[in-house]
């Protein structure tokens, strides 16, 4: 069983591959630099971390200029966040 801390750093990984991917939209890499941030602020409790960089994540995944690899990659990042409690 891998902690939730090695999960959200493998899900930080993944988020600063998709914000330094050249051939996906401006937009959607500010988003995911956006969701990153969300995710390291260590005032908030994790669970309402992990649900606000869902919420990023989420209106993303539905941008039309998303090239399928990133909508993939999202949506496993989003299914790696709702198993963080």
């Amino acid at each position: 069983m891998v902690d939730a801390d090695t999960k959200m750093k493998q899900i930080i990984d993944v988020l600063d591959q998709l914000a330094e991917d050249t051939s996906v939209p401006r937009n959607i890499r500010r988003g995911a630099t956006s969701a990153k941030e969300r995710l390291l602020q260590q005032k908030e409790p994790l669970d309402v971390r992990a649900a606000s960089a869902i919420f990023i994540l989420d209106e993303l995944a539905n941008d039309p200029n998303i090239p399928l690899h990133g909508r993939t990659l999202i949506w496993n990042i989003i299914s790696q966040l709702e198993t963080i409690k």
